[in-house]
């Protein structure tokens, strides 16, 4: 059996897990970034000084085995129908649930895999750390961005993510990364998803010793206010530069349609190509992409599909 480790956060995350999750002979841990200040996840990280859930909500939907029901519920979202101020308004019912969990058994960790017994999922969820941590950004005009939520808002490019206090990585994250056999950074952002995990010095050094083949899902079109103007090689030189280690990069080779290309462009995000012809590091092109809803995604199976080749080859 297969041992695959999946570092990242977002809905990008979730894509990956969507689809090894039908591989067959692997043991899946998601290692899932705590540092989401926005939102719901926010607002109970604020009031309840726990860990950001939100990521972990959506990796849990994402390996659950009935994920269509699991989705509807954790994912329904509290609304006053007469617009008057609730306690629970906003509030996705799984972060809710999570919440509940977290001050019942007094660990963030014992309820994470509480709900995920619950929820059948398959593989383990592991969040980086079990502080509640606060990501920062230092742009390359010298200015320093305080908050996961904000950085993406600041017209500029950034330089390095970082945290202002020591972060000690949960044992689970670090056991999981020095036993894999395959680890997968992305699909996502960057410097707010993927490099959130990979700062933490025992996960950074983990990442280092392991005899894991490293596999970054490289984004297909940048991120406005993250990477604007990034091609391929800029993407990873965001991952090394932060103690990141890379043995492969799987990039999409579909062709984008012009339609879609403009509707990004109206948006600021550009189509993110390979620019070198040599590399470092091993690039592995593959049809990875769907266009549904006239949108630039990963498709879960077609995310399978390029992951067992390259199990086979380890």
């Amino acid at each position: 059996m297969k041992k695959i480790v999946v570092i990242g956060g977002g809905h990008g995350q979730s894509a990956i897990c969507r689809g090894i999750k039908n591989l067959e002979d692997v043991d899946i841990t998601a290692v899932v970034t705590v540092a989401d200040d926005g939102g719901s996840t926010g607002r109970l990280r604020r009031r309840f000084h726990i860990p950001a859930m939100g990521d972990i909500r959506n990796v849990m939907i994402s390996l659950a085995e009935d994920e269509t029901l699991m989705k509807e519920l954790m994912d329904y979202r509290f609304e006053d129908p007469d617009g008057n101020a609730m306690d629970v308004g906003g509030h996705n019912l799984g972060n809710l649930i999570l919440t509940a969990m977290t001050q019942q058994r007094g660990s963030f960790l014992e309820a994470i895999q509480t709900v995920g017994q619950v929820l059948n999922v398959k593989g383990h969820i592991v969040p980086a750390t079990e502080q509640v941590i606060t990501l920062y950004a230092l742009m390359e005009d010298g200015v320093i961005v305080k908050g996961e939520a904000n950085i993406p808002d600041i017209n500029n490019h950034i330089s390095k993510v970082f945290y202002d206090e020591e972060v000690k990585a949960d044992p689970d994250a670090v056991a999981a990364i020095l036993n894999a056999d395959l680890i997968i950074y992305g699909i996502g952002s960057v410097y707010t998803s993927i490099l959130p995990n990979v700062i933490i010095p025992e996960i950074r050094d983990a990442l280092t010793q392991t005899k894991a083949k490293r596999v970054y899902i490289c984004n297909a079109m940048t991120q406005p206010g993250e990477t604007d103007g990034y091609c391929v090689e800029d993407h990873v030189q965001a991952l090394l530069d932060h103690g990141a280690k890379v043995d492969a990069v799987l990039v999409a080779s579909d062709e984008l349609p012009p339609e879609i290309v403009m509707r990004y462009l109206d948006e600021n995000s550009t189509p993110v190509n390979i620019k070198y012809h040599t590399h470092d590091y091993e690039i592995i092109e593959r049809s990875l992409l769907n266009f549904d809803n006239k949108l630039v995604r990963h498709d879960p199976m077609k995310v399978k599909t390029a992951f067992e080749e390259i199990l086979r080859e380890i």
